[in-house]
């Protein structure tokens, strides 16, 4: 059983809107149908998505005619409308300190990373097969810390791309974010 963790495509950005209500830019659907080409994704799964329009479209044009279940839990660490100068600090400064906001309205780290590793933990433990799961980048770094008893990797968040994609199984990555890629 491996677990798949695909960070959506790219977002229309609205600044005057929260990241939580974006859509895909349907300029860019085509970058999510490279992943859904590279032929990393298993054929058979259970497809779960965060409940972020963004997530749920990316996921859907991944899944074909597989059922996409959506569970809020799988949200990114949430933060209110309004553009964000220095988004990578304020990430950053989330990890460092996981239990003091980095911004006013903002989630701690430390709040989305037990939200989303139990909801994970909870889908892979009652799910005999592999499992995808679609959803964010923060969210997933925090869960793959957590999930793989390793520090919070921020280089690899600093790079992940729109979509992108990683494999854990046993509790180890055995696929990187950006993997699918280079074949």
């Amino acid at each position: 059983m491996a677990l798949h963790l695909v960070r959506h495509g790219p977002p229309l950005i609205d600044p005057t809107t929260p990241a939580s209500s974006w859509h895909l830019d349907p300029d860019e659907v085509g970058r999510v149908r490279e992943l859904a080409e590279a032929g990393v994704l298993p054929e058979r799964a259970r497809w779960v998505s965060s409940d972020e329009p963004k997530a749920v479209e990316t996921a859907r044009i991944l899944a074909g005619d597989a059922d996409v279940e959506v569970l809020e839990d799988l949200r990114e660490q949430y933060r209110p409308a309004g553009w964000v100068d220095a988004y990578a600090v304020r990430v950053h400064r989330s990890v460092i300190h996981p239990d003091e906001p980095p911004e006013e309205g903002w989630e701690t780290a430390g709040a989305t990373r037990v939200r989303v590793a139990r909801t994970v933990r909870a889908l892979v433990e009652e799910t005999p097969g592999d499992v995808v799961l679609v959803g964010h980048g923060t969210a997933w770094t925090l869960a793959v810390a957590e999930l793989t008893g390793s520090p919070v990797d921020l280089v690899a968040w600093e790079r992940m791309q729109l979509p992108d994609h990683c494999v854990i199984d046993g509790g180890e990555v055995v696929r990187p974010w950006g993997a699918w890629r280079s074949g």
